[in-house]
């Protein structure tokens, strides 16, 4: 039995899964990801799904494959030359790794504020210190800078590069 990556309607992910864990008997992994969003002025804590369209599914799929592929709300299961894509154990336990505890559910870092003070982890400025200028909105990115030989520089950095310091 190997996991293959199952491609849904528009929002019907939860619709699948159901269907797919309580008629098919099937396991399933349908990572979400909670962050912190703006919604209309509020702050809010909201989930969806890590891939949206997306799912796996564990299955053999000489005996599964039909009932998988037609079940209401699936559009196909994810190809690469004509054949049904294998997605290797390694990466849905890698996955299910980052979920931690909550059953999958991953919980993106919660913004960095202005004025924090965070240490670059990796790239070419590793272990600087630099203070959080701003964001760039919901994305990656923030604007740093960096105090060095009595001079500041501003870089804009990957979130991910970034560590904050206690």
């Amino acid at each position: 039995m190997n996991w293959y990556c199952v491609h849904t309607r528009p929002g019907k992910e939860n619709h699948v899964v159901l269907h797919l864990r309580t008629v098919l008997g099937r396991d399933t992994y349908f990572p979400q990801l909670t962050r912190q969003k703006t919604i209309r002025r509020v702050r809010r804590v909201v989930s969806g799904p890590l891939f949206p369209r997306y799912l796996f599914c564990r299955m053999d799929m000489s005996a599964h494959y039909r009932a998988v592929r037609f079940a209401p709300e699936v559009i196909d299961i994810v190809r690469f030359g004509g054949e049904p894509s294998v997605v290797p154990q390694n990466i849905i336990d890698e996955l299910m790794g980052w979920a931690g505890s909550a059953v999958d559910l991953i919980t993106l870092q919660p913004l960095m504020q202005p004025g924090e003070l965070v240490e670059i982890t990796d790239g070419p400025m590793r272990g600087l210190q630099a203070i959080v200028l701003n964001q760039r909105n919901d994305s990656e990115r923030v604007a740093v800078l960096l105090s060095m030989l009595k001079y500041g520089a501003q870089m804009i950095i990957s979130r991910t590069q970034l560590a904050r310091v206690s």
